[in-house]
């Protein structure tokens, strides 16, 4: 502060003395105090504390100014470079140059009216003046001669920094027409960019663009008055014949900066290029930017396209079109309620310019632009996709090329399509029936994957997709391609032909039928057209592929609305003649029919076409899979894909008996249940080696069945893998008993990614590395003593785990095996407390099962089991009326 304040009484001094010297001394007294003041700014952290701070800034910048007038004047242009060079540089007698500089530089960061002063003092005509020479005449080095440039980093940026914050105010651009360096300068930039100051090039590129944002209607006058676009578009077309391309863009974006930076103060300069064939200019830089390497000029490309982009809204008039709206539309478009926002198009040269480009240029990176310039017009106004595509029709024609594009810009640009349904709401149609005939024609696979996959994001998005794609025939067209591939398919039985579809072919299938199955959603005569097309035969023969596999379900769960027998037929028939270790390929099924039984009309139909027998054939081929340890060829495969098989199994079982009385009773009638037990017994997680003997345990402490539950999901229980098998099964019949298994989900979904190898489900799969692939219930079970009355839908469920209680044993763990024997036992009498509960059972023919099933502990008083089944006994027997029953 004491020195601020110092140097505050001297400046005051400096005033008072100021009008009784001479020039030479004001000069000299005020340079004495440049170094003064300078190293208080560095002592003072950059805080300045002056009471006269915008007349030392006046004094400083008129000094300054004057000493550049004087090293310019009358002097050549190399010869005024050198002495431009000597003073502003940091050391030497001329130092006091360099010293001004840095004052004028910290004393425009302080406040604008000290800005303003420096402004006026005639110090940015001066520096304009040293910045055309510094970038047209380059400094000539010599080797050895010890001098500083004025190309040295930091005292080109205190240059430029002051140009920058003296030109970005009206006011400086202004006091530039006192002299006519601005246009010589921009003129400069296009006739001279190959022969300039390499270290000047960007920072001219940086000024002049400030200068352009801060155009006034002077400045606008005084460069179209000298034909500076003119001379400067002429010049261009020269250097843009010789020059490499990312120089050309460079030098071309400066003089396109005061055109678009000029048209909110006055149209004259966009009227000159426009008349001076500045459109036809910029086709050709542009196109001489294919091929350039990434980052190579990308900035001043991008610049370019941006400007152009802007262009297109520059115009006196809105543009008028009537367009000739083509029906069926979404219900919510009206595009009479369309309202411009002021940001339309109103001049389409600019616009030709990219459409030029897009439709001559195959490089990705200049039609990538192209496409991401047109969606920012869109963006701008909905309404700019109605002018553009009824006056130019530039996607119309677009779609006609876009098969010679590289593949990253025909993803580009169908997703650009696609966003005029999702976006704009509108259905194009006539450049839909394009993309149907590029589907058609499959002249480049990939992209008429592309194409067909932005045709089945629209049809996802609302159901009159299914009605327009029907009618224009692209049903047709692609059950007509299915059928051919399916035939192929059929052909190569497992063996690989040389017609077989891989890669990006394949993915096409894929999409096909991913797009059959959008069109016959929710759509009956999209359906009834497949039925007649006689297609039913061929689209069951994809189910095999699992890669066709979800698609092709779909479609047949679509066909089962028409014809619940049909689909019911299809699906029994394929999970019936699947072989033993197509896994995948059953639970797949499964879920498929999962889907369907959920209609109780389904239910009957499942029923007729044998679909009982049909999944109780798929425990049966399971036989010994889930020994422990595994034997044989189950030992490739992970017994957690097939404990998740059985689940489906009964899970499909349950759901087909759900609130079915028929069902129910063909079911029992048949005497399923007692196949289902044998089915489930001879997994291999069961004893089924004959008689054992039964050693009695001291159990001194007896878990619940929930206990065993929910140990069996606890990865630190040491429980054996049979026995975690067996819990998993009995918990998968106790929810069939209450009639709820079809509503579980314990188990994670398969989702394969589309295009990725399918594997070969003839193959057993490989063993799985985590032995955990299920989720645990949400409900756990209650405690058996303390479990309320509930309903048994399935009463004949119970008499399944009755007939597995004998087999829940292994040899070595006898103690463990008794203890889960009595908690089976307790949990199933938990079950028939209540008086409706014993009667149900006593009618589902438990009494019996209890006999037949567990002979050998009901009739030994010493075994563990005999007093529990003979409570559960003599509850049953106080229902059976009838004296038949109890004998």
């Amino acid at each position: 502060t004491l020195l601020w304040e110092t140097l505050g009484k001297q400046f005051v001094e400096y005033e008072q003395v100021v009008p009784f010297l001479s020039p030479e001394d004001q000069q000299r007294k005020l340079l004495e105090f440049l170094p003064l003041f300078l190293k208080a700014w560095e002592q003072s952290a950059g805080v300045i504390v002056f009471p006269n701070i915008q007349l030392l800034a006046s004094e400083a910048s008129k000094l300054l100014t004057k000493e550049i007038k004087r090293n310019l004047n009358g002097k050549p242009a190399e010869e005024a470079r050198l002495a431009l060079e000597q003073l502003l540089q940091q050391k030497g007698e001329a130092g006091d140059g360099h010293l001004l500089l840095k004052l004028v530089y910290l004393l425009l960061q302080t406040d604008l009216r000290t800005m303003w002063n420096i402004i006026g003092s005639g110090l940015p005509a001066a520096l304009m003046q040293c910045l055309y020479l510094f970038f047209t005449v380059p400094l000539k080095k010599t080797s050895g001669d010890g001098e500083t440039s004025v190309d040295d980093a930091q005292t080109q940026e205190m240059l430029v920094k002051i140009m920058l914050n003296m030109y970005k105010e009206e006011q400086g651009v202004e006091e530039l027409l006192a002299a006519d360096k601005l246009q010589s300068l921009i003129i400069a930039t296009a006739s001279l960019w190959d022969q300039c100051s390499h270290s000047w090039k960007a920072p001219t590129g940086r000024v002049l663009r400030t200068i352009s944002k801060a155009q006034t209607k002077n400045s606008i006058v005084y460069l179209q008055a000298v034909d500076c676009i003119k001379i400067a578009i002429q010049n261009l077309f020269t250097l843009a014949d010789t020059l490499p391309a990312c120089d050309v863009c460079e030098a071309a974006s400066i003089v396109l900066c005061f055109v678009k930076d000029s048209y909110p103060v006055s149209s004259a300069l966009l009227t000159e290029f426009e008349n001076n064939d500045g459109y036809q200019l910029l086709l050709k830089v542009l196109l001489r930017c294919e091929g350039l390497q990434q980052n190579e000029g990308d900035s001043y490309l991008d610049e370019i396209l941006d400007m152009l982009t802007c262009l297109t809204t520059c115009g006196k008039t809105e543009l008028k079109v009537s367009g000739n709206i083509v029906h069926p539309q979404l219900p919510h478009f009206d595009f009479e309620r369309t309202q411009p926002s002021g940001m339309t198009v109103k001049n389409l040269q600019p616009f030709q310019v990219l459409q030029s480009i897009f439709q001559r240029s195959n490089d990705q990176y200049l039609c990538a632009r192209i496409l991401a310039a047109i969606a920012t017009i869109w963006a701008w106004d909905r309404v700019n996709f109605f002018l553009l595509e009824w006056t130019l029709q530039p996607i119309n024609q677009f779609t006609d090329i876009i098969h010679f594009k590289p593949r990253l810009v025909q993803v580009q640009f169908f997703r650009l399509v696609e966003s005029i349904v999702l976006d704009l709401s509108y259905v194009p149609h006539e450049i839909l029936k394009k993309v149907q005939y590029l589907i058609k024609e499959n002249i480049v696979p990939f992209c008429t994957l592309t194409a067909l996959q932005c045709l089945l994001s629209m049809t996802q998005k609302d159901l009159l997709f299914s009605d327009i794609f029907r009618d224009s025939g692209l049903l047709g067209l692609l059950l007509a391609l299915l059928r051919k591939e399916a035939k192929i398919l059929r052909k190569s039985a497992g063996t690989h032909l040389p017609g077989l579809k891989e890669g990006t072919e394949k993915e096409l299938n894929v999409v096909m039928l991913r797009m059959v199955a959008a069109l016959t959603a929710r759509s009956v005569r999209n359906t009834a057209v497949l039925k007649d097309y006689g297609m039913v035969p061929y689209i069951k023969i994809f189910l095999d592929d699992e890669c066709y596999r979800s698609a092709t379900l779909s479609i047949l769960e679509q066909l089962s609305v028409i014809n619940y027998e049909e689909y019911m037929s299809i699906i029994i028939g394929a999970l019936c003649s699947s072989t033993q270790w197509e896994l995948h390929l059953k639970l797949d099924l499964l879920k498929s029919l999962l889907r369907i039984l959920e209609s109780p009309k389904s239910r009957s139909a499942f029923r007729t076409c044998s679909g009982f027998n049909g999944l109780l054939s798929l425990l049966s081929d399971m036989e010994g899979a889930l020994q422990d340890p595994p034997s044989g060829q189950w030992t490739a495969v992970g017994q957690n894909c097939i404990l998740e098989l059985v689940f489906y199994t009964l899970q499909g079982i349950t759901a087909a008996l759900h609130l079915d009385p028929v069902n129910s009773n063909f079911f029992q009638r048949n005497g399923l249940f007692e196949k289902m037990a044998e089915d489930l017994g001879s997994l291999g997680c069961f004893w089924t080696e004959g008689e054992r003997q039964i050693i009695p345990v001291s159990l001194e402490k007896k878990r619940t069945f929930e206990e065993f539950l929910g140990a069996a999901f606890c990865c630190s229980e040491p429980f054996p893998v049979w026995l975690k098998n067996c819990i998993w099964i009995l918990n998968f019949l106790d929810h069939m008993v209450k009639g709820t298994l079809h509503l579980e989900s314990y188990f994670r979904e398969r989702k394969p990614e589309v295009g990725e190898e399918s594997r070969d489900d003839h193959e057993a799969p490989q063993v799985q590395e985590h032995p955990v692939t299920f989720r645990k219930p949400g409900n756990k079970l209650p405690a058996s003593g303390q479990m309320l009355d509930c309903t048994i839908a399935h009463p004949g469920a119970v008499c399944v785990m009755v007939r597995l209680l004998p087999k829940l044993y292994k040899e070595g763990h006898a103690q463990l095996s008794q203890e889960i024997q009595c908690a089976l036992v307790d949990h199933i009498q938990s079950l028939v407390k209540s008086e409706k509960s014993r009667q149900v059972m006593c009618e589902s023919g438990l009494l019996s099962t209890i006999i037949t099933s567990c002979q050998d502990a009901f009739c030994n008083d010493s075994h563990p089991l005999h007093l529990p089944l003979t409570r559960v006994f003599e509850k049953l027997a106080s229902q059976a009326i009838e004296p038949q029953v109890l004998r």
